[in-house]
C-alpha cells in the first residue's frame, strides 16, 4: 500500500492527492499559458484539435505504462 510504504496514514495520502490534483479550471489555465508561451517564444501555434490529440496520446501512453507496471 502506498500510504504504508511512505509511513503515512490513508488520510494524509488522500490529502496529498487532493492538494496536488489540478482542477479542470487550473488545467485549462495552464494549457492556455503553455500555448501563449509556445507562440511567444517559439512561434508555434497549437490548435484545439492538436491539443486534444496530444492529450489523447499522452493518456494512452500513460495507460500503457501503467499496464506494463502492473
Amino acid at each position: 500500500m502506498i500510504a504504508e510504504s511512505r509511513g503515512i496514514s490513508i488520510r494524509s495520502l488522500v490529502q496529498e492527492f487532493a492538494e496536488s490534483t489540478l482542477t479542470e479550471e487550473e488545467r485549462r489555465e495552464r494549457a492556455e499559458r503553455t500555448r501563449a508561451y509556445l507562440g511567444e517564444h517559439f512561434g508555434v501555434e497549437v490548435s484545439d484539435e492538436e491539443s486534444a490529440a496530444m492529450g489523447r496520446r499522452l493518456r494512452e501512453a500513460f495507460a500503457r505504462q501503467q499496464g506494463a507496471a502492473a
